[in-house]
């Protein structure tokens, strides 16, 4: 018997494929155990199997035996040495399932392959010598591990037979491991007792250690559920749509196809789509594989598609669906992997490439190094080679992402030094710095002052309690109308409001800001600090403003008080809004003369917990303060009609 590459089912989609990464200390016995995986499986040729058999009398490390960490090793230098330096690949399929094995290397020095066959896995097996017990390089691994999203953890204690199988010593190893494990965020590890040499509890159980009543590696493997990790290499199933594009394809002016890999998501042929960072939209006309032509194609396929309308897209572009498009910022958080012996210095430029798009950047600030014994962060002035840690980045221009911990493959980049294209570091984002404002510290002598007027005194007096109402939604939806109008309803029953309408905001307080994220993010704080202290005042605050980031919402939020602050989700048709822009702003973006334009160039989030919900395209200006009002109404903010001031 032979190994196979993993089959197809009949849509063409990989049969059950777990893609794993073995990885572990120096001659922890990695390769080994993948060659005992292969043999006791019956996956091996008889002439490959004879090879290994010819090979182990020269270059073999098993001490007369056949040698099955040749299997794995092959380089010639790796079989020299006796250790692992790239990270092979090798393809196998059981009944059960189909595997794609990425042999990592242990050596420190040899960390950033290990980054590169984490990148693609599905489940880690980590190898720990029972001998040695959990090593820094160990906890390196597995911080690495948790840093690349892979959930799914087995702790191989191998070389069982070094201790004389003794089950305290495989409890005590299990019990740290899942100790670390907790400790990084991993799911609980899968703990299982081995001899890769003497094969037990690899594929056979074999009878050295009756005590363990768990299952073998190769048992765990064909069974394993790794649902909600990264299945194939990053693609992930649900509603958002993730098409990174890898290839233009146009071999003559009669095609014009898309093609790459499904990274999340569904694609079929005429569902909308949208192109990311342009912002244009279109209908998928044909999903197109190498022998056919698809209605559907789902997570980790590899189609070429057209489109229904001739629009611009190049490699870099991602195809997305347009309810859930993709981050935009120019400052990033991220996780690093330096690779490089050249150490990392803040304020050098390097080229950041992500989903194949290319940016200048600088690395503004190392936030801290993480120290893999206490698994502690501190301070660091440079990043030297197999560092991790977290950074601030600062991008020439802006890019279009996911969180990594929400999309592998969109969420991730690399750092190239730009003087000899040297690929130096390995990157996760984390977050974006549109934040960074809200959590500023003021200066150590400041005091915020109070006031000797209370609460009741001032409720007595206005007849109302403090509320903000933050009203939201594209362009075109209805904010200052709305706004306007409910301060004249609001007025008309004696009530005292301010109206922090975006544009007066942008005439005045906000006059210096732009409109880029985090120059957005900026305007919401800046309006978010007036309406506290209108609110503080007794007031009741209207805010009309575009607020495109649900993040940056909730951190209004919260700045105001959750307790006093209502927010008001404008929703009609894109169609609608566009309709209403008699400013001509949707087709100016359209054309790409408005950069950073929500709904065109730039993506609107909208909320998933808003108070109210209100549809204009259906609901007349009257109707809309009519349910804000009945709203604070129902909360005591404001009296009924004729009712007792509260």
């Amino acid at each position: 018997m032979g190994p196979a590459r993993p089959a197809d089912d009949p849509a063409g989609l990989p049969r059950d494929l777990l893609r794993l990464l073995t990885c572990g200390s120096v001659d922890d016995g990695k390769s080994t155990l993948i060659g005992r995986l292969l043999h006791d499986s019956d996956l091996l040729y008889d002439d490959h199997l004879a090879a290994v058999r010819k090979d182990s009398a020269t270059t073999g490390h098993a001490g007369g035996q056949v040698d099955l960490a040749l299997l794995a090793d092959g380089l010639r230098a790796e079989r020299e040495q006796g250790i692992t330096i790239d990270v092979a690949h090798l393809y196998f399929s059981t009944p059960r399932r189909s595997f794609i094995i990425a042999d990592a290397p242990g050596h420190e020095q040899y960390t950033r392959n290990m980054v590169t066959g984490a990148s693609v896995a599905d489940l880690a097996v980590i190898l720990v010598d029972a001998a040695k017990g959990v090593t820094a390089q160990t906890r390196r691994h597995s911080s690495i591990v948790s840093l690349m999203g892979i959930t799914s953890v087995v702790v191989a204690v191998n070389k069982m037979d070094l201790v004389g199988y003794a089950e305290d010593r495989f409890s005590a190893i299990a019990a740290e491991a899942s100790d670390l494990a907790a400790a990084l965020g991993l799911h609980t590890p899968a703990c299982i007792p081995m001899s890769a040499l003497h094969g037990d509890c690899v594929v056979d159980r074999g009878a050295s250690m009756p005590w363990y009543g768990g299952p073998c590696l190769m048992e765990h493997l064909e069974q394993v559920d790794t649902a909600g990790t990264a299945l194939h290499a990053g693609a992930l199933p649900g509603p958002r749509l993730r098409l990174p594009v890898q290839l233009v394809i146009r071999p003559d002016h009669r095609f014009r196809g898309f093609a790459g890999t499904i990274c999340e998501g569904k694609l079929r042929a005429g569902d909308e789509v949208l192109v990311e960072p342009s912002g244009l939209t279109t209908t998928i006309d044909r999903i197109i594989t190498f022998d056919t032509d698809l209605d559907e194609a789902g997570p980790g396929r590899a189609v070429t598609v057209t489109t229904a309308d001739e629009i611009d897209i190049g490699r870099g572009d991602v195809i997305v669906d347009p309810a859930h498009r993709l981050q935009r910022g120019s400052d990033l958080t991220a996780t690093l992997v330096w690779m490089s012996e050249t150490d990392g210095v803040t304020g050098r430029e390097y080229l950041l490439q992500q989903a194949g798009r290319i940016s200048t950047c600088r690395v503004s600030e190392v936030i801290g190094r993480l120290d893999v014994d206490t698994l502690q962060s501190h301070p660091a002035a440079s990043l030297k080679l197999n560092d991790i840690a977290g950074v601030r980045i600062r991008a020439e221009s802006e890019l279009a992402f996911d969180f990594y911990e929400q999309n592998r493959i969109t969420g991730s980049f690399i750092l190239v030094d730009r003087s000899n294209n040297a690929t130096v570091a390995a990157g996760m984002i984390s977050g974006t710095d549109s934040l960074e404002a809200w959590d500023a510290v003021p200066g150590s002598t400041l005091e915020r002052q109070r006031s000797s007027v209370s609460v009741d005194e001032r409720a007595e007096r206005l007849g109302q309690l403090p509320v903000t109402v933050l009203v939201t939604g594209l362009t075109g939806a209805g904010k200052s109308t709305i706004a306007t109008a409910l301060e004249r309803e609001l007025f008309d029953r004696g009530r005292t409001t301010v109206r922090l309408d975006g544009e007066n905001m942008r005439l005045g307080v906000s006059k210096d800001l732009g409109f880029s994220s985090r120059d957005r993010s900026e305007n919401v704080r800046r309006a978010a600090e007036l309406a506290r202290l209108v609110n503080d005042q007794g007031l009741i605050a209207i805010a009309a403003l575009l607020a495109p980031n649900a993040a940056v919402r909730t951190r209004a939020r919260r700045l105001i008080g959750a307790e006093r602050f209502v927010e008001v989700f404008l929703d009609p048709p894109l169609e609608v809004c566009r309709s209403r822009d008699r400013a001509g702003l949707y087709t100016a973006a359209d054309r790409g003369d408005i950069r950073y334009f929500p709904g065109v160039s730039a993506p609107y989030e909208k909320p998933d917990d808003a108070d109210l919900v209100l549809d204009t395209s259906r609901l007349d200006v009257d109707a809309c303060v009519q349910a804000v009002t009945a709203w604070l109404e129902a909360r005591g903010f404001i009296p009924a009609t004729g009712a007792a001031r509260p």
